[in-house]
Order: C-alpha cells, then structure tokens, then sequence
C-alpha cells in the first residue's frame, strides 16, 4: 500500500501532459509553465483538481456504488419517493427504517457537480436503517443541465433539507434530529448549506445537528482556476458565497472532515484549510484521514457500520 501511495504521489508531483489522465502509466514531460496557484503550472492544477488522474479504478469503483445499492435494496426494499419541488428531478429516495420518530441522515451525492443519482448511492441506506435511522438521498439538477450555474444545485440541496425537517412526520422521522453527510461536489453543496442564513430562511439556525463532509472543496478561487471553469460559469459572487471557508460565522453544528490519503493534492489540502479555518474560529471539528483510500474509495466506507466513515457518522448520531 505504501508503495501504491508513492507511486501516486509522484505521479501528482510531475503530471504534465494532456494525455496523462488517460493513462496513468504515461512519463509525462518535464517542462513547467507558469506558475497559476501555489507551486502548480496550469496542467498540474487541472490534473489536482481531476480525479480521474489520481484514481485509475474509477469506473469499477463507480460501478459498485450502483451494484451495491442494486443489492441493498433488494435486502431493504425500494425507498419511498418525496418530492421537495415542482420539477421532475427535484425529489428524494427516502429509505425507512422500523424505529418510530427516528433521526434522519441525508446524503449529498458527488459527481463533479455535473453528474450522478440518487439511485446509485442507496449502498449506503444499510448501515442507518439497521442502527434506526432514517437514511435519504436527494436529486437534484446538475451543472450542465442549468448552464454552468452553481446556484440552482445549492438551491435545491437546501430545499431538499428543508422539505424534511418541515415534512418529516409524513415518514415518521424527527425533525430535531435531521443529520447531514456528503462526498466531493456534494460535500462542497453540504459544507454551503451547513454555512446558510437559515434564519433568514424562516428555519431555526441549528436546523442540521451534524455533518459529515468528504473530500469536498471548501474555497472556489483555486476551483476557478481550473479546467473545471470550462463548464462552470465562475464569477466573483460565485466564488464568494459559495466558498463555505468564508462565511464560518453560520456554522451552527459540529463537523466531521474526511479524505483519503491517495487523493489529489488540492482536494487533501483543501480539507486540511477547512479544518484549521474552523478551529479557528472556535467551532467544533473533528479531522479523519482515510489512509490507503483514493476519492471514490472514501464514500464506501459509509455502507459499513465499522468503516471509516459509517462508525464516525454513526457516532455523531448518537447511534454508535
């Protein structure tokens, strides 16, 4: 493993070419360009800020999260579905558990903000249904669907919370004990929801007790930077009230921040930036690393009650 862990580092240390990405076995070149963010020339801070170069297993990774939730809900059964908006897309697979006004655990999915379902991440739903909670995982539209706008994502994501705690009896959850968990994109969608006016929303500011955010991006400007500005329209305002670093003033719930330690240097960094910001402003944290996990590794270790993240979100709930 510790050999697997140099020889990616290295890789992320020298990656230089286009066609890297596509074959992880390449020599890429040795020539830099200029300097855009920190010590990385453009190339580099593309290839940080793209999974796809750290993580060769990707597809078969991806593939499980949708056998996986295949398997589950066979053993569970098919998630009732709630809408939370007028829209096809805005609506939630909510798998229940037996446990009467039970606590409520909603996921926010990942996919570089322009991909991914609700259906493929039900893999998760076991380890909350079996400890008595109720698990949900919303959909919601994606950046290339709303033409490079952010905006619409987060506005659904917080209209989806909010439709649980206001709705939560129709399901027989507690809407005091509503809990939230993410990955990638989503734990950049949660990290801004976590730090929402909810007052200003007409809801109580403590609305979420817990959340759990997972290889997430918690400031845009590098972001922006990025090959990932070719299909996100960035702005000044964009960048400003979606970067959840910048507005810890309405982190109202503990925080748990995780990666593994096989993903790309920004995407560590960025969690590591996040935790020392909220320490900081004195507000509770607490910081996991994911030794011998890349990106998409991370997110499976939620569908085990003894994995890295099911045991700590498990904690959280109280439901250890």
């Amino acid at each position: 493993m510790n050999q697997r862990r140099n020889l990616l580092m290295a890789i992320g240390a020298t990656v230089s070419s286009t066609t890297f990405a596509q074959n992880t076995t390449s020599t890429p070149s040795a020539s830099r360009g200029p300097l855009v963010w920190g010590s990385m020339d453009q190339i580099t801070l593309d290839a940080s800020y793209d999974q796809s170069v750290y993580a060769p297993n990707i597809k078969q990774v991806q593939s499980r999260y949708a056998s996986n939730s295949e398997i589950t809900r066979k053993r569970l059964g098919n998630p009732q579905r709630f809408s939370y908006g007028p829209t096809a897309i805005e609506a939630m697979d909510v798998y229940l558990c037996k446990k009467p006004k039970a606590p409520i655990q909603i996921f926010i999915h990942g996919g570089a903000w322009r991909a991914g379902l609700a259906k493929n991440f039900g893999f998760k739903a076991e380890t909350f249904v079996n400890a008595g909670a109720h698990f949900v995982v919303p959909d919601f539209i994606n950046v290339i669907e709303s033409n490079g706008d952010l905006m619409p994502m987060i506005d659904q994501v917080r209209r989806s919370i909010a439709w649980v705690y206001k709705n939560a009896h129709t399901f027989n959850g507690d809407p005091n004990r509503i809990f939230l968990s993410s990955h990638s994109s989503g734990a950049h969608l949660a990290g801004v929801t976590l730090t929402t006016d909810w007052v200003k929303a007409g809801l109580p500011k403590s609305i979420i007790k817990g959340g759990v955010l997972c290889s997430g991006m918690y400031d845009l400007q590098p972001v922006r930077l990025s090959a990932r500005s070719n299909y996100v329209k960035f702005t000044d305002e964009v960048e400003n009230v979606l970067s959840s670093q910048r507005h810890l003033e309405y982190l109202n719930t503990p925080i748990i921040v995780a990666h593994g330690d096989l993903e790309t240097p920004e995407f560590q960094r960025q969690s590591r930036d996040f935790v020392k910001a909220v320490k900081a402003v004195g507000k509770p944290v607490e910081y996991i690393l994911g030794e011998g996990y890349n990106h998409f590794e991370m997110p499976e270790t939620y569908a085990n009650p003894y994995g890295i993240l099911g045991k700590a979100t498990l904690e959280q709930m109280n439901l250890a």
